[in-house]
C-alpha cells in the first residue's frame, strides 16, 4: 500500500492510496484533527446522489489496508480522531472494521461511525461500542423514498426496530452520540410533512439529526437553497430537536460528503 498523491483545497487535505493489487482508495483530512478513512474499494449501497457507491462494490479492505492509511498519514498530520465515512459501508466490513476500532482506541484515538445501518445485526454490535458518535444516514421516513435514495441499505422498518430496541438501552450520554443523517433534496425530501415526521422520530428516539446540504454530485439532484435550508433547521428546531448544519468542510469540492470515489485517476478530483 502506498501514497499516490495528495490534493488539496483551502478547506481539506484528500489522499488517494493505491492497494497491493492495484485498486485506490481515499482518505480526507478535514477540520484540523480528524481522518476519514474509507473501510471498502466502492460501496454496494448504491445511494443515487453519491459517487462512491456509482461504480459498485470492487471488494472489502482488510483490517492492514483501514489501519495503513492511518500509519503513512500519521508522523504528517496532527489526527485526534478517525471517521469511518471515506468510501464504503462500515458494517458491510465489519470484522475488519472492528478490529481497526479496537486498534484506534488503544492508541487513545477517538472514533466515529457513518453507516446506513445495514446490516442490522451489526448495527446493534456497533452502538455498544465506546464510539465517539454514529451517525445513520436515514434520507427518508418512509420505506419507498428510502429505498429509492439508498437502494440496498436494508429495510427501515428493520432499522427502526434495531434503534427503538437498543437506543433505551443506552445511558443519556451515549444516546447523545447517536444522530440521524438527513440529506436534503429539493422535491424529494423537504416537504414540511416529511420533515415534520423526521422531527417526530428523532424526538421519539431521543436522537439528533444531522441535516446535510446537497453536494451537486450527481446532476439528477438539486440543492434546497439556503432559504429553505434555513426553514428545514427551524422546523426541526421547533420540536425540540438537536439539529446540526452540514459544516464546510462536508460541503467543499474536495472530500465534502459524496464526492469520495474508488479508483480514482491521478489526473484529477
Amino acid at each position: 500500500m502506498k501514497l499516490l498523491q495528495e490534493l488539496t483545497s483551502s478547506l481539506n487535505r484528500l489522499f488517494l492510496f493505491e492497494l497491493e493489487d492495484g485498486n485506490r482508495v481515499e482518505s480526507v483530512f478535514y477540520r484540523g484533527d480528524t481522518l476519514c478513512l474509507s473501510t471498502q474499494v466502492g460501496c454496494a449501497v448504491g445511494c443515487p446522489f453519491c459517487l462512491s457507491g456509482s461504480q459498485g462494490l470492487y471488494r472489502n479492505l482488510k483490517v492492514e489496508e483501514i489501519i495503513g492509511q492511518y500509519l503513512i498519514l500519521k508522523d504528517r498530520l496532527a489526527i485526534k480522531r478517525v471517521a469511518f465515512a471515506g468510501v464504503g459501508e462500515p458494517l458491510m466490513n465489519w470484522r475488519a472494521v472492528e478490529e481497526a476500532f479496537w486498534w484506534f482506541k488503544g492508541k487513545g484515538i477517538r472514533v466515529s461511525f457513518y453507516t446506513v445501518g445495514s446490516p442490522a445485526s451489526k448495527l446493534r454490535e456497533l452502538l455498544k461500542l465506546p464510539h465517539s458518535g454514529v451517525s445513520i444516514s436515514l434520507h427518508g421516513v418512509e420505506e419507498g423514498l428510502r429505498r429509492l435514495l439508498v437502494p440496498h441499505g436494508g429495510s427501515l422498518k428493520e432499522l427502526l426496530s434495531v434503534l427503538r430496541e437498543e437506543l433505551p438501552k443506552l445511558s443519556l450520554r451515549k444516546r447523545k452520540k447517536v444522530s440521524l443523517a438527513y440529506l436534503l433534496l429539493k422535491g424529494i425530501n423537504d416537504s414540511e410533512e416529511a420533515l415534520r415526521r423526521l422531527a417526530l422520530l428523532a424526538r421519539e428516539l431521543g436522537v439528533g439529526v444531522v441535516l446535510l446540504r446537497y453536494n451537486h454530485t450527481v446532476e439528477a439532484f438539486g440543492d434546497v437553497g439556503d432559504r429553505e435550508y434555513e426553514r428545514a433547521f427551524l422546523l426541526l428546531r421547533s420540536y425540540g430537536v438537536r439539529t446540526t448544519l452540514s459544516t464546510r468542510f462536508r460541503r467543499d469540492s474536495l472530500g465534502g460528503c459524496g464526492r469520495l470515489l474508488a479508483n480514482r485517476s491521478l489526473t484529477g478530483c
